[in-house]
């Protein structure tokens, strides 16, 4: 199915002439609707929990940038933190004040990062802690788990093969299987897996990285245990244990998954929210671990634009808004109330349908349970995901385009954007009976 977008619209125009010199006409897949079919959408400004297009059509936003607008977007004292940051340099590839006081703030909201650093991107993030990990611990083995994403550099694109324990193959063309075959998958959620693998090889991994919400095959939920066993398992057999919390840091909670699960991990990679909206990573943990890096250590890590000032800044101001007493407990129910809303109009419908969500994080699935594996999510009903995805399109309601991501709400969203959306969602599910 695809959009009703006529095709002399300027995103169709735009579309056409992007594909002639940009792969695919995008600068990121997902955003090709290759998953939904269709035209995507471009988009020219924002403001609060509403997009507008090139068309100059208005849409409620649940993408938001894929989760860093926790706070809506061109929030006011995000622009004016950008506007005068900028006003001194864009760059100065050098120490800044405002380094330290990101520092100090991550540090302060998210305890286990004794010491941080720093990068430009959630990839960057993942991939320097892995190398601090192998360098600390003298291994070369990691453990990752399928369906969960850390950015696309060479050694987690990487897919499991039959099996519960196969060396890794390589899930994308360009990556020699000689760097696959140093990383492990498991299924996310299978316990048994987990400790069986450690019991015969545990004294050979060097990390396993996970996300503690899964963001990156719809959202899925670590079941009471998992993150239990492996923080136990990486402890007993001197793994490091990576959380990655590019999508989950400042969004599910303020100290992140760890603190919604009060689990304690020896590294975390943070990433979305800590920029505001522009690009900024960060990677940290436990000092003697981050004391592995150059120039004190023998791990090399560098980065020209890592502390960027003016991404610095909006994501300064960013952490301050979102500590504002009760913030979390506000989004959390407003993220609540879009699903319950959502359930029952699905119900009403006859409509197979489940909902979850964590903080202001959720997940959508045509299925009557909630997923709870990538197995599970790959068996839910895709062509109906499509189906009502051009519905809420075409209603102005921008989800992600794909049954596989995960879907976000800002402080922003309030009670007529939630109205809105369920209302459409409605005749989007009455139209599935059809």
């Amino acid at each position: 199915m695809t959009t009703t977008i006529k095709p002399t619209s300027r995103n169709q125009q735009l579309f056409e002439r992007s594909q002639k010199l940009i792969p695919g006409g995008v600068n990121s897949p997902v955003r090709a609707f290759k998953s939904v079919g269709g035209t995507p959408i471009f988009f020219k400004r924002g403001q609060g929990a509403w997009l507008w297009d090139e068309d100059d059509k208005s849409y409620i936003d649940y993408i938001g940038s894929w989760g860093p607008m926790v706070l809506g977007h061109a929030h006011p004292e995000v622009i004016a933190a950008v506007r005068e940051v900028a006003g001194n340099s864009l760059s100065f590839g050098a120490p800044t004040a405002r380094e330290l006081e990101m520092a100090e703030t991550i540090t302060t909201l998210v305890p286990s990062m004794e010491q941080v650093r720093l990068v430009s991107s959630g990839t960057e993030a993942t991939m320097s802690a892995i190398r601090v990990a192998r360098g600390f611990t003298g291994r070369n083995k990691i453990l990752k788990f399928e369906g969960c994403y850390h950015g696309h550099a060479d050694a987690l694109l990487v897919k499991a093969g039959s099996g519960l324990l196969t060396l890794g193959t390589p899930s994308s063309a360009g990556v020699p299987a000689e760097v696959a075959a140093h990383t492990l998958t498991l299924p996310y959620n299978d316990i048994a897996a987990l400790e069986t693998l450690f019991a015969e090889i545990g004294d050979q991994i060097a990390c396993v990285i996970v996300e503690p919400v899964v963001g990156n095959m719809n959202l899925v939920a670590p079941v009471p245990g998992f993150l239990e066993s492996m923080r136990a398992q990486c402890t007993k057999h001197g793994a490091v244990l990576i959380f990655d919390e590019v999508m989950t840091g400042f969004r599910v909670a303020l100290g992140g998954a760890q603190a919604y699960y009060n689990i304690k991990p020896d590294m975390t990679t943070l990433g979305k929210v800590i920029g505001g909206g522009l690009p900024v990573g960060a990677f940290g943990g436990r000092a003697d671990i981050m004391q592995c890096l150059a120039p004190v250590g023998p791990v090399y890590q560098a980065g020209t634009l890592s502390g960027n000032p003016v991404a610095v800044a909006a994501g300064l101001a960013t952490l301050k808004l979102v500590q504002a007493p009760g913030f979390y407990e506000k989004l959390s129910a407003t993220t609540k109330a879009l699903m319950d809303g959502l359930k029952q109009a699905a119900h009403q419908h006859g409509i197979p349908f489940s909902a979850q969500s964590i903080g202001g994080m959720f997940g959508i699935y045509f299925s009557e349970q909630v997923p709870t594996s990538f197995d599970e999510v790959m068996a839910t009903d895709k062509e109906a995901f499509n189906q009502f995805f051009h519905s809420m399109l075409d209603a102005g309601i921008y989800l992600g385009p794909s049954a596989f991501e995960a879907g976000f709400v800002s402080a922003a969203h309030g009670a007529d954007e939630l109205a809105g959306t369920i209302e459409a969602a409605s005749q989007a599910f009455s139209a599935l009976r059809k």
